[in-house]
């Protein structure tokens, strides 16, 4: 090449950055007019965009570790896009493998997701063809929740890249870091008054509910919940099996504040859920004992304040505990007492009334809270899948949430010669079948962010941590 093409080549190449530059202000510009933290978002993406091609490995776990902290702007739409973005790197990345000839990585239960998501299509296609409860108004609102289901085997599909690339125990090690900006936001909301936080950090209880609760970076103290939940089993299983267990039982005792900060009775019962498989695995009677010390410490660490002590007591006015209250006399209380368990009983028995209209295929995706009077979600993860879908609908949640067990099942015989894999297997269908028990009265589904870890870490079950390096 002569160097008379080489200035021509360098000349034209100015002009192009010079036009990106002048398309990338006008675009700055346009965006600051509508508001600045978009600008940070525009900023966040480039900078994404350019780095998951430099660095791969480094850019998807940076995402992983951020996304603990992306909910608090909701409002600005931030996870929406957040979620996006990811499908479309992703999408790209495979594209490019593709056309490079180089490999992609899936597994069996990647494939059995993506069955999965297309019979949640099916419930989209049959919106606008008038064969479920509601009609084409509702579209919108059924693509916006496949999508959400999309963007989970995405994540998926994606973690799956790094394989041979970085070692499974280093992934989870990594998400750890992704409990700093809720930790933080969760001590300001305990140690600082209300008053004097940033609006940001300000939560509104539900209005069945009074006192004080943390919800950290998340929009509900009940998504705190099962998210630290998550986060309390992997904790366990890594303290299990660390040559320095210590700085590991400190973080499960910081991770167990929080997780009993939230005040929220669902956690208990996916707690004792949770010790109930772990300790019954070795049953012996030093397991037993320790199992029900820690149960009793968290009741007492609940019960220490006055709110604690009023949602424990709320339970004994529903006819869980009062014999003198039944399903109906609930119903009516719950227009008046305040108790949120009451007040589940009415909503489901609406629901089960407006489900017998339409008992087979339900009224369609992710239209839950638009059948209830009130438009909140159902609140019973089981009755969402009966109302959403029917009884064909309830009967493929059942499948999938039964494929989950089988293959983790599967997972531990097949790991017989790597104890650690074996046990995180086993620690995951604990925190799955406690999440099962939660999801009887609360809207778990919808805790997007939780499900994005949860699949993180599912995703590494089909890996080969034998060859793997061991990085605690």
């Amino acid at each position: 090449m002569t160097p008379h093409h080489l200035k021509n080549k360098a000349s034209n190449f100015g002009i192009l950055i010079t036009l990106a530059g002048i398309l990338g202000g006008i675009l700055v510009g346009i965006v600051v007019g509508f508001n600045a933290l978009y600008v940070i978002a525009l900023i966040v993406v480039i900078s994404s965009l350019i780095l998951f091609f430099v660095s791969f490995e480094m850019t998807v776990l940076s995402l992983l570790i951020i996304r603990s902290s992306l909910d608090i702007l909701s409002d600005y739409q931030i996870p929406t896009a957040f979620a996006l973005g990811m499908i479309g790197l992703t999408l790209m990345y495979v594209t490019i493998q593709l056309l490079t000839n180089k490999p992609i990585y899936t597994d069996k239960f990647w494939w059995f997701l993506v069955a999965w998501l297309v019979t949640q299509g099916l419930w989209v296609i049959l919106l606008p063809l008038g064969g479920l409860g509601l009609g084409g108004w509702a579209l919108s609102i059924a693509i916006r929740e496949w999508v959400r289901l999309f963007s989970w085997i995405i994540i998926y599909l994606l973690i799956l890249q790094l394989k041979d690339k970085i070692p499974p125990q280093k992934i989870i090690t990594a998400l750890f870091l992704g409990l700093i900006l809720p930790f933080t936001a969760a001590f300001l909301q305990i140690a600082v008054p209300s008053s004097l936080l940033p609006s940001i950090l300000v939560y509104e209880t539900d209005i069945f509910e009074a006192g004080t609760r943390i919800n950290g970076t998340f929009g509900h103290p009940n998504t705190f919940t099962t998210f630290t939940f998550l986060f309390l089993g992997l904790t366990y299983w890594k303290q299990q099996h660390s040559q320095n267990r210590k700085p590991w039982l400190i973080l499960l005792g910081i991770v167990a504040f929080f997780f009993v900060s939230t005040k929220a009775l669902v956690g208990l019962m996916m707690l004792a859920t949770f010790l109930f498989c772990i300790f019954s695995r070795n049953a012996n009677i030093i397991n037993i004992i320790g199992g029900i010390l820690l149960f009793v410490f968290v009741i007492a660490l609940f019960a220490s304040t006055e709110f604690g002590q009023e949602r424990l007591g709320s339970i004994a006015q529903t006819p869980l505990l009062n014999p003198d209250i039944d399903i109906w006399k609930a119903i009516l209380l719950s227009k008046t007492d305040g108790n949120s368990f009451n007040w589940r009983l009415a909503q489901w028995t609406y629901l089960l009334g407006q489900w017998q209209q339409y008992p087979i295929l339900g009224f369609g995706l992710g239209t839950g809270k638009y059948i209830s009077t009130n438009g909140l979600e159902p609140h019973n993860e089981y009755l969402r899948a009966l109302i959403e879908g029917g009884i064909m609908g309830l009967m493929i949640f059942f499948i999938f949430l039964g494929g989950q067990i089988v293959y983790l099942l599967n997972v531990i015989r097949s790991s017989f010669n790597h104890k650690m894999k074996q046990d995180l297997a086993f620690t995951l269908i604990a925190i799955l079948l406690g999440l099962c028990v939660g999801m009887i009265t609360e809207n778990i589904w919808t805790h997007t962010t939780l499900f994005f870890y949860w699949w993180t870490i599912f995703s590494l079950m089909s890996w080969d941590w034998e060859s793997a390096k061991i990085s605690s």
